[in-house]
């Protein structure tokens, strides 16, 4: 027998349901902060993802030459494509554009826990608006998904970083321009090395200086609020009027982002948290997390300001700024809190029928679903107790009763299958008693 791909996920229904369950709250939820859906081919040129990640990401994709010549590969992300359509429409779009999408992507990489090789994405993304409250609108649209799945400020925490700030950092300790990228890229990495590694890593950067760096690194961990935010760069030495101006610029902003945030009521969510930096090249100012509290603490999301991707990839100036949330991480923590929502839609009626009056009984089976009735009946000859016993194990809540001397006169039987009442009802009225009890939708 044929066994899946490695990495490669199975749904049967029961595990479906949930996995629509968790859609459909994303759906609404972005829906009803003003979002729209959009969706594009699984497939793209293999160099759109060259020219955002370089060379090194085609080690991590599904790529090939297909028929017509062209090297191409399954998309990794979402963020390249949704640049190249914004860039084909750029004038025509309404702006703020705030689009989000749910869909597959795929990576061949080693799998480990909450890690396959295809997975589902959510990504959610406000472009055409370089203001703080893009910024602001895009972290309250994940703090919000979180909560309409259930989870509370006792399970998870937005934790906010800013590149443009430790860029600043950086800029103040005197690490040349050309480098504070790579700086960057060691910094992000530092929770998962030891001091000894880090240290290790800047020297290769910066010779001589690695240990003074570091340990400015570790003072701007330190930093939990924006008072120590401002007080630490009051700080430093020897800084030029010009950079301390564009600090307290950078500060203001970041009081304008809290501001509005606590206004919407996510300050129980936040924190401020400068070992985040997001290692992606392209991010250029706030970068966010959401993160699972707890002895199971790990990403549940993450994201940020790009501002230059769009004209990276040969589009227009659009500034942009987005996150991403994935299904696995996200399915185990809402199943660690049995919080996983279901998609399921019971079957309300189950159809009983005697064989010499099924053709006429089938007509009705299916006016009513024609109508909205969720129904079933028995694909078996079997007399009345057998089909209602198989009512009970569908969970049905009713029982069409239609035997052949009540269908001779106009009329079959609504059973009520929790407290065992019935009712006559004449068949040209079952459509409007089965809006009457909610059930015709």
């Amino acid at each position: 027998m044929f066994e899946a791909l490695p990495g490669f996920r199975e749904f049967y229904p029961e595990d479906f349901s949930r996995r629509l369950g968790l859609f459909d709250s994303w759906r609404r939820s972005l829906e009803i902060c003003g979002f729209s859906e959009y969706d594009a081919g699984v497939l793209e040129p293999l160099d759109l993802y060259k020219e955002k990640s370089g060379e090194e990401i085609v080690e991590q994709l599904f790529h090939f030459v297909d028929k017509g010549d062209r090297k191409v590969a399954l998309r990794p992300e979402m963020t390249p494509t949704l640049a190249r359509m914004i860039g084909a429409k750029a004038n025509a779009l309404r702006r703020p554009v705030k689009w989000f999408n749910i869909g597959d992507h795929f990576r061949y990489e080693r799998m480990q826990k909450g890690r396959t090789r295809c997975f589902t994405q959510l990504n959610v993304d406000i472009l055409g608006d370089a203001g703080v409250t893009a910024d602001v609108e895009a972290i309250y649209s994940l703090i919000l998904v979180c909560k309409r799945l259930g989870l509370t400020g006792e399970q998870f925490v937005i934790r906010l970083s800013d590149r443009d700030i430790w860029l600043l950092a950086l800029e103040t300790a005197n690490i040349q321009e050309d480098l504070r990228p790579q700086v960057l890229g060691v910094i992000d990495k530092v929770e998962r090395m030891s001091d000894e590694q880090s240290i290790e890593a800047l020297e290769k950067l910066i010779s001589g200086r690695s240990k003074e760096l570091f340990d400015v690194i570790q003072s701007m961990f330190a930093v939990e609020s924006l008072d120590g935010l401002k007080s630490w760069f009051d700080g430093r030495e020897n800084v030029a009027d010009e950079i301390r101006e564009r600090i307290a610029s950078r500060l203001e902003e970041w009081r304008d982002l809290w501001e509005q945030l606590n206004k919407l009521g996510c300050g129980e969510f936040l924190k401020l948290d400068f070992t985040i930096v997001r290692g992606l090249a392209y991010y250029t100012g706030f970068v966010f997390e959401a993160f699972e509290k707890g002895r199971r603490a790990r990403a549940l999301a993450g994201g940020g300001r790009y501002d230059h991707l769009i004209e990276k990839l040969g589009g227009p100036d659009f500034p942009a700024v987005g996150w991403a949330m994935g299904d696995v991480t996200m399915t185990d923590c809402l199943d660690h809190h049995g919080l996983l929502p279901s998609h399921e839609t019971p079957i309300r009626v189950f159809a009983v029928m005697e064989d010499e009056s099924r053709e006429t009984a089938m007509k009705i089976v299916a006016k009513l679903r024609e109508s909205g009735v969720s129904m079933v009946y028995s694909h078996k000859k079997a007399g009345f107790g057998k089909q209602l016993k198989e009512a009970t194990q569908w969970n049905c809540q009713y029982a069409l009763v239609m035997g052949s001397s009540e269908m001779a006169i106009g009329k079959v039987l609504v059973r009520n299958l929790e407290d065992r009442s019935e009712e006559s009802i004449g068949i040209n009225y079952l459509v409007q008693h089965f809006k009457k009890l909610g059930l015709a939708v």
